[in-house]
């Protein structure tokens, strides 16, 4: 399942464009269309990458709600019935591709940022951990898209069910501080999943200071991928039953 999930990509078009250039446009149109009428105490290219990094994965990950709403409307899942292979690996498979494409995005985005001026600052070993942080982020985005992608009577019912992966980061610390927002907005983004991931993100990546924000990001990203594994668990038996 992983196999053919990684060619469907790579044969597809637009997924190529959705996975290399969007999140590398992405990254451009901040630091240099809104970068100069930011001020957030420093560089703001070394303050936005990490919530471009985060933006990007949504991005990715909802993709896998359409992918699987394809495989659901298309007939291919009753061929897969037929054959000697679990139920659980269609989902898997969708999920782990999701992972490895939004992991091969991540090194772009952060090899493009390098090249126009993102300085970096953390070790070997905190590179480790946020790419930890990124695999726990996209999982559990992945499995919260395959519980639209379920859900979704079409393809197109479930990019429009994915549409909040791409706002959730605006109202979040990843553009922008949380202080600088209106009063309710700013209660919203301390409080909301991204914030935490962001926060540890960049503490792993540029050294700044990242208190509970990591315990936060561990235990948002944990819960969402297990009700989301649950969740689409349940779902795909209902939509595959005799």
């Amino acid at each position: 399942m992983l196999s053919r999930n990684l060619r469907h990509t790579v044969r597809s078009p637009d997924t190529m464009l959705m996975t290399i250039a969007l999140p590398v446009t992405i990254l451009l149109m901040f630091v240099y269309v809104f970068g100069g009428a930011m001020n957030v105490g420093g560089a703001y290219i070394d303050y936005v990458v990490p919530g471009i990094i985060l933006l990007c994965a949504g991005f990715g990950s909802a993709t896998t709600a359409v992918s699987l709403a394809t495989d659901l409307t298309n007939g291919i899942i009753d061929r897969f019935r037929s054959m000697a292979i679990a139920r659980s690996s269609v989902l898997t498979g969708h999920v782990v591709e999701s992972v490895l494409r939004n992991l091969i995005t991540t090194t772009l985005v952060i090899l493009v940022a390098v090249a126009i001026g993102f300085r970096p600052t953390g070790d070997p070993l905190r590179w480790l951990a946020a790419y930890g942080i990124i695999v726990m982020y996209v999982l559990a985005m992945s499995w919260l898209a395959a519980v639209f992608g379920l859900l979704a009577k079409n393809p197109e019912a479930a990019n429009a069910c994915t549409f909040f992966f791409m706002f959730l980061p605006y109202v979040s610390s990843a553009f922008v501080p949380p202080e600088s927002m209106p009063s309710a907005l700013h209660w919203f983004a301390e409080n909301q999943p991204v914030t935490p991931v962001i926060e540890t993100m960049r503490g792993l990546l540029m050294g700044t200071p990242i208190g509970n924000s990591a315990l936060l990001a561990v235990l948002w990203c944990g819960g969402i991928a297990l009700a989301g594994y649950l969740a689409a668990g349940v779902l795909f038996r209902r939509r595959t039953r005799d």
